[in-house]
């Protein structure tokens, strides 16, 4: 559990168990969706920061943290999308935010088709627009699968460094010691539904507001995806953080919240 965090607990939901972080306690509800392999205590820092004005809760995605794991599991992004609505509705959440980073945003948009009602808001940060026909996804599968086995074995900061070049010691250290928790079978999963799953086809029936960060050091997504974005939900407001990577707030964290602005309470 991170200091800064209210409480760690479980729910059942969604037939699994679903570990979560809550942030603060005070104001609307926002869930955290984090990505493909970022266990719920790495946004911790980020959670702490909105924990100012939102009451937040950080998921464990199903096969990474502390919630269930295993062979027996589904890992597609429908299942996932059915966690979070799940997730929701077992805590009794009224129309909570949805913020999700790279694979959490794809699982946000299908959450919120899926349930219309049951979301308020959509803060998508760089999420991946590979799909059939679309160009692959920038990072490779071995980057993740390679890291987990070794972090399986055991590993420390200084060599997780030569995966995540730029980040502190600190968040360092914390990859180290909770990667092993990322199943590889629902990592390699969700890297293959990057590919198979067009979320674009989702966009036309989002009905809330939605708001896409854009990295601008990223590599995911370019200038011709945002177009094609706008035009498929022409009501999204499209941010970018020019001098971060992939992993916002990693990269820039101050920049990642001025692009957010007030965008998860605005009415």
């Amino acid at each position: 559990m991170s200091g800064g965090a209210l409480y760690g607990a479980n729910v059942f939901a969604n037939g699994i168990r679903q570990h979560y972080l809550r942030y603060g306690g005070n104001g609307p509800a926002v869930i955290l969706i984090p990505g493909i392999t970022s266990p719920a205590i790495t946004w911790g820092f980020v959670a702490e920061r909105l924990a100012e004005r939102y009451d937040v809760y950080v998921i464990d995605v199903r096969g990474r943290g502390l919630s269930s794991t295993g062979p027996d599991l589904e890992y597609g992004l429908d299942t996932m999308a059915a966690d979070v609505v799940g997730f929701a509705s077992a805590l009794g959440l009224s129309a909570p935010a949805l913020l999700g980073h790279s694979m959490g945003a794809r699982i946000a948009i299908r959450a919120a088709v899926s349930a219309p009602r049951a979301f308020s808001r959509l803060a998508l940060i760089d999420p991946p627009v590979s799909g059939p026909g679309r160009r692959a996804y920038p990072s490779k599968l071995p980057w993740y699968v390679d890291s987990i086995r070794l972090a399986l074995k055991g590993i420390d900061a200084e060599d997780m460094k030569a995966f995540c070049p730029t980040w502190t010691d600190e968040q360092l250290k914390l990859r180290a010691e909770w990667l092993h928790t990322c199943y590889e079978p629902a990592i390699v999963t969700a890297f293959e539904d990057f590919h198979k799953d067009d979320i674009f086809s989702d966009l036309p029936k989002l009905n809330q507001p939605a708001m896409l960060m854009v990295a601008g050091r990223g590599g995911v997504i370019e200038p011709a995806d945002e177009d094609e974005i706008q035009a498929l939900y022409p009501a999204v407001e499209i941010v970018r953080v020019p001098n971060a990577g992939h992993m916002i707030p990693w990269d820039d964290f101050d920049g990642f919240f001025a692009a957010l602005g007030d965008f998860l309470s605005r009415y």
